[in-house]
């Protein structure tokens, strides 16, 4: 155990787990204090990463801090590691609860039982599966958070929710099974379960384990590519997230992110830089994505299902990224996750919002109206002269305009910077020294482009649609409690642009500590043991 405050590290997974808990003893009528209860412990949540953020990054000592669970040494430990990558995760995925919980609270708590608690137990596993330095605890987490998942996206209820909740169930519990599999081949190749010790002997195994340990982790990345949605793995995604209420969609925007953080961490760690999982295949699995998801994108005339589409073009562009394995893409990457999910999280929000009073048949009208020339019709001009726009659908507007920006990747808002940054990364000077082909390069920028421009035909026609020429009268019925998370989200992306040297510094220095994992492995294996008491002898 490491570092002034480490019962800090444990803290993320220890305060929802009892907070969730807790709230299954109150009746759902005590609906305030459930509420409260909850709130409160996702803002601890927030100061909690906020202050390891700082620690692992900005503090004068700046290194990895380990919790020995149960205080046996290294590597028999199970331990929980926060490092910047993990601990800027942990923060993402804060910045992603609170908005999304203040936003149930208008409605969604109330249909169905137990909405604050399984809240709470998804945020347990997400946040442990970013701190363990476990395999089989990074599984444990995954199936915590999945669990959770389950009856959130059935929270609800509906034929349509049913559907694509069963369809998103069968499919994780295959993926986990064949995660559990390529973790008993790992510990069988390695005889550990500790990501630092599989990284110290997988550079010293020889003979019949090196083909063992090369199937356990290729089954491992199989089931990270799984929960990051790659296509053509991820056909869950869409159905799944366009079928669930506004703030559980939000929430599970990071839900993906948390298969490609298990993919950088893993396969950064083991010998060659992820060529063992298959660099060239995550990329070519990541540009198939994003041109399936581009497509789907311009296919659709819902802005939830765009919005889910959205998510898997996000993973789609990382994980191509991730696959050219140099430190200056991973960088852009790292960038652009955070940037992207905190966007994608606020349109689900936006969507409720803007679908929760239109006929589910006013999307095919319009499309119909078009192909006919029906919207063609002269209107006088005087006729639009002075019509006023009520103020929410001006608020709704703007917002929508600017998310539409970031995940366009418009200048000057972080999407722009975000993908400036992996261009200028796979193109820019410098990039012929890359190891990777040519072509590897040049599709990458040619996909970022073409994602672009897809996703400005959607957005575009989306708002038009919606704002500009709507079938029906657009008179949206919104509370603060609504609109609130959504500014909150937006505010955090604007720092995001303004504050971007220092978030990309940030970026930065832990692709460095990726690529370079040695920080990483001396804190893990160096972690020193407390004694059993004060003063006491072991």
């Amino acid at each position: 155990m490491t570092g002034q405050f480490p019962q800090l590290i444990v803290a993320p997974i220890i305060l929802p787990l009892i907070v969730g808990a807790l709230l299954l003893f109150f009746d759902d009528r005590e609906r305030r204090l459930k509420t409260s209860l909850a709130i409160l412990s996702v803002l601890a949540q927030l100061a909690i990463g906020l202050t390891l953020l700082f620690r692992v990054h900005w503090s004068d000592d700046a290194t990895a801090l380990v919790y020995l669970l149960g205080n046996w040494p290294a590597p028999i430990a199970i331990n929980l590691i926060a490092d910047r990558l993990s601990s800027i995760m942990l923060v993402l995925g804060s910045l992603l609860a609170i908005p999304a919980l203040v936003f149930a609270t208008a409605r969604w708590d109330k249909a169905g039982p137990h909405f604050h608690s399984m809240f709470q137990f998804m945020l347990v596993g997400i946040n442990g599966a970013f701190l363990t330095g476990d395999l089989f605890n990074l599984f444990v987490f995954f199936e915590v958070m999945l669990a959770a998942s389950y009856g959130l996206v059935l929270h609800g209820s509906g034929p349509a929710r049913v559907k694509a909740g069963l369809h998103y169930i069968a499919i994780n519990l295959a993926a986990s099974l064949v995660f559990l599999i390529g973790i008993a081949m790992v510990f069988g190749a390695t005889g550990s379960l500790n990501m630092a010790e599989i990284s110290m002997r997988a550079a010293e195994i020889e003979g019949f384990a090196t083909p063992g340990l090369h199937v356990g982790l290729s089954m491992l990345g199989l089931a990270f590519l799984v929960k990051a949605a790659m296509w053509p793995l991820g056909n869950w995604l869409v159905p799944a997230y366009s079928a669930s209420a506004g703030p559980v969609a939000a929430i599970m925007a990071i839900l993906s992110k948390v298969g490609i953080y298990a993919l950088i961490r893993l396969s950064l760690l083991v010998p060659a830089e992820g060529e063992v999982f298959g660099s060239l295949v995550i990329f070519i699995g990541g540009a198939a994505t994003l041109v399936f998801a581009s497509i789907g994108l311009l296919a659709t005339q819902s802005i939830r299902t765009a919005t889910a589409y959205l998510v898997m073009v996000s993973s789609g562009t990382i994980l191509a990224t991730l696959g050219l394995s140099e430190p200056a893409s991973t960088t852009g990457a790292l960038y652009y996750l955070v940037t992207s999910t905190l966007a994608t999280g606020a349109l689900f929000l936006l969507a409720e919002l803007l679908e929760r009073d239109q006929d589910p048949l006013s999307a095919m009208l319009s499309v119909t109206m078009e192909a006919f020339g029906e919207n063609s019709q002269f209107v006088d001009p005087e006729e639009e002269v002075g019509r006023p726009m009520p103020q929410a659908a001006a608020v709704l507007g703007a917002g929508f305009g600017i998310l539409a920006m970031v995940l366009i990747g418009l200048p000057p808002l972080a999407g722009f910077l975000a993908k400036f940054a992996i261009l200028h990364s796979v193109i820019g000077p410098g990039a012929e020294a890359m190891s990777e082909a040519v072509t590897m390069r040049l599709g990458l920028a040619a996909l970022l482009i073409f994602s672009g421009l897809t996703a400005l035909i959607a957005l575009s026609r989306a708002g038009i649609r919606t704002f500009w020429a709507p079938v029906e009268p657009f008179m949206p019925r919104v509370s603060i409690v609504e609109v609130a998370p959504v500014l909150f989200l937006l505010v955090v992306i604007v720092l995001l642009s303004v504050y971007a040297g220092p978030a990309v510094d940030l970026m930065a220095a832990t692709a460095n500590d990726l690529h370079i994992p040695n920080g990483y492995l001396d804190a893990v294996l160096g972690a020193e043991r407390v004694p059993p008491y004060a003063g006491g002898e072991e």
